[in-house]
């Protein structure tokens, strides 16, 4: 070989190193991690960048192994993180891509796009040498969740909002149908005294009402904080001031109402939600009454120390839970010819018990009667 062609060689020998060293320097600057996995040795090499993200760019031993990153990835990441990998591995994905945490050597987690492509396959089709890159999109994944946590933030103060305004419709409506209805009878009364006892239905009915836009009031100051309030409350006492408010319907529906609530029970919950929830569970109780027979509704309660279960059951028409039960507590269903039915009253009762941490279940039959069983926390709930 000439001394010209050997000159020749090195030259471009020495620009292909400077090339080489130049894609380096860049994708070091960039801080995109490089690594290359090689199937049929099981092995991986890992870019100075690539451990930079976790912390590891100055440990020499780390990246040889496989499983020096699998192992980092976090525990609700993993099976994903290893199943879009294999899926490129078996041809069933034309390029890898996945979004996962690793742990990093402080005990933080970074989150990691990570992307490969492989570059070589055997005789059956599955690769076995994978390229890919690293980037850190920590700052992109919190800024991702923040925003989640906003929007999720308005859709609950839009929930609250809405079933604020049904709290409105829904219970002004009942002190107006009420208050007509009193109206009309005090009207037709023949005597002073059947006047003078409509009168004191309507003073009762008058306090009610009050206390109805008292409480609506305190739900609009409760809806302004960042987390609603509870408070402990004797659930008996809370019962017989809903009856107390219900009397005049109690009456002229011939309702008979057994309570059966010890006096120690106490349950931690906002008093404006509860109130309205016994409220729609009785006033539906004596809505659906059964043509054939007077209302005849048990109200008890089951008080633990960590949660009390109370039970509103009624003798009236019942509910076909194989055609509703998935509408039951949906907004404007309706499962009766009944006229005074809008659909609004359950839908408020699951919200309002969802709300602070409970939940209700449902029995009934036909002609029969209904069963509502509520789970009511105890303890205030971190919202």
């Amino acid at each position: 070989m000439s001394q010209l062609l050997k000159e020749l060689k090195l030259k471009q020998s020495n620009n292909q190193y400077i090339e080489d060293v130049k894609w380096q320097l860049a994708l070091e600057i960039s801080k995109v991690g490089i690594w290359d996995y090689d199937a049929k040795e099981n092995k991986v090499f890992f870019s100075k960048p690539s451990k930079a993200i976790i912390g590891f760019e100055d440990d020499d031993s780390f990246g040889f192994n496989v499983n020096d990153w699998n192992d980092r990835v976090h525990p609700e990441d993993r099976e994903q993180y290893f199943k879009d990998f294999q899926d490129h591995l078996n041809g069933l994905l034309p390029d890898y891509e996945n979004k996962h945490r690793v742990l990093h050597k402080d005990g933080t987690y970074r989150w990691v796009l990570d992307r490969g492509q492989y570059i070589e396959k055997n005789s059956l089709g599955e690769a076995t040498r994978v390229i890919g890159t690293h980037v850190d999109i920590t700052d992109y994944a919190d800024n991702e969740q923040k925003i989640k946590e906003t929007l999720d933030l308005i859709a609950k103060k839009n929930s609250k909002l809405q079933n604020f305004a049904h709290i409105v419709t829904h219970n002004l409506k009942q002190h107006a149908g009420n208050f007509e209805s009193l109206l009309d009878l005090y009207d037709e009364a023949e005597d002073v005294k059947e006047k003078t006892e409509m009168l004191g239905y309507m003073k009762t009915l008058s306090k009610s009402l009050t206390k109805t836009i008292n409480d609506l009031s305190e739900i609009v100051s409760i809806q302004s904080q960042p987390e609603e309030t509870t408070e402990d409350i004797k659930l008996v006492t809370k019962v017989n001031n809903v009856l107390k408010d219900l009397e005049y319907l109690i009456a002229e529906k011939h309702a008979n109402i057994t309570v059966n609530i010890s006096n120690k029970c106490t349950v931690n919950f906002n008093k404006s939600y509860l109130y309205s929830i016994i409220q729609n569970l009785v006033t539906n109780a004596i809505k659906y009454k059964h043509p054939d027979r007077n209302p005849e509704i048990l109200i008890s309660a089951e008080c633990l120390d960590d949660y009390t279960n109370l039970t509103v059951k009624d003798n009236g028409i019942g509910i076909d839970l194989d055609k509703f039960e998935k509408d039951l507590f949906g907004l404007y269903k309706t499962f009766h010819n009944n006229p005074e039915a809008e659909g609004v009253g359950l839908y408020l009762v699951k919200n309002q018990l969802e709300a602070f941490g409970g939940t209700i279940d449902v029995k009934s039959k036909i002609n029969v009667g209904t069963t509502f069983m509520l789970h009511l926390p105890n303890q205030k709930i971190q919202h």
